[in-house]
């Protein structure tokens, strides 16, 4: 019986029948070459890579699967899943656990250019560049905390491990001059861990990096606002711009979270990421869907807002892949 078992098992592997927490084995994505028609011929399934559960990546990964279901009449199924994000989601993506990926710009970039995070270049294009994620640098209020700086020897959170915000998180610390190995109480939480850190007072400050709103970042305002603030980080925009051009200076608005003032920060771009030999057909509909359904993913955070076609293709160095291409023209 338990030879019975061990072959039966090894036939469904061989048979690619067996599935991951990504996605069907056997979902034909290769890429065949040829001309690009935007229509995928037979069902495929794929798994979407997002980030924290009360993070934008989640929410919008969870409804761009669902739109993109009912886009295709179920002829591309997706799930999204939640994850630890960029660097993580690029590692998985490479791997094959998943056939979409969210990502930081910054990360992606070092993954094609095989730096930072990764030791050589990474089989990765871009279906698109989408909204503009925005560093968000909190602390307690009475943790004497009013730069960077003043986090040397202080309790951090540098966001969940192999994450975007952790990436930032650490080029941050250096640009202040402060060793993120050393300096700092470095805690790699997720964001959950993170907000419920900063309640309880056993964490004092915490880098973050999403959009806005960011559903974790609302509700800390909401039942701690005045435990916790802002800081200011536009001043080290120069030093991290040496480190990747990527990075720009945003504004929260007082408004995204009821504070007191406009606070200016740090921005980087988001971009959803596929392996470079996708289906082209596939990569199509999956660019069509994310511009002809992006109604409904303003529903599910008002960050989709900053999907525009007018920057969909500015992926550089990433390169745009050719079914996304196909559909942006």
């Amino acid at each position: 019986m338990r030879k019975f078992t061990t072959i039966a098992v090894a036939v469904l592997v061989s048979a690619g029948l067996l599935t991951g927490c990504g996605g069907r084995r056997d979902t034909p994505t290769a890429d065949r070459g040829g001309a690009v028609t935007c229509e995928v011929s037979q069902e495929t399934r794929i798994g979407i890579a997002t980030g924290n559960a009360t993070g934008v990546y989640f929410a919008l990964g969870n409804a761009y699967a669902e739109q993109i279901s009912d886009a295709t009449g179920g002829k591309v199924k997706a799930t999204a899943s939640e994850t630890g994000a960029s660097v993580q989601n690029i590692q998985q993506l490479v791997s094959g656990t998943y056939q979409l990926a969210f990502s930081l710009a910054d990360s992606a970039a070092d993954a094609t250019l095989g730096t930072g995070s990764f030791t050589e270049k990474q089989p990765v294009r871009a279906i698109s560049r989408i909204y503009t994620n925005y560093t968000q640098v909190i602390v307690r209020t009475g943790s004497g905390i009013n730069s960077l700086a003043d986090m040397r020897g202080k309790r951090v959170s540098t966001g969940s491990p192999k994450s975007g915000t952790e990436v930032i998180a650490q080029r941050l610390l250096k640009s202040a001059g402060l060793d993120p190995e050393t300096d700092v109480s470095a805690q790699r939480l997720d964001l959950t861990k993170t907000v419920d850190g900063l309640k309880d007072g056993s964490i004092d400050a915490m880098f973050w990096s999403g959009g806005l709103p960011t559903p974790g970042i609302t509700d800390l305002f909401t039942t701690a606002k005045d435990k916790v603030k802002f800081l200011d980080i536009a001043d080290l925009l120069d030093k991290m711009r040496t480190v990747n051009p990527v990075y720009e200076q945003g504004i929260i608005p007082a408004a995204t979270y009821g504070l007191p003032a406009d606070v200016r920060t740090i921005v980087v771009p988001n971009l959803l990421l596929v392996r470079e030999d996708l289906d082209a057909n596939l990569a199509c509909v999956l660019t069509k869907v994310l511009f002809d359904r992006k109604a409904q993913l303003e529903l599910a955070n008002p960050a989709a807002k900053g999907i525009d076609r007018a920057t969909a293709r500015n992926t550089a160095p990433v390169e745009l892949h050719r079914g996304a291409d196909k559909a942006l023209q």
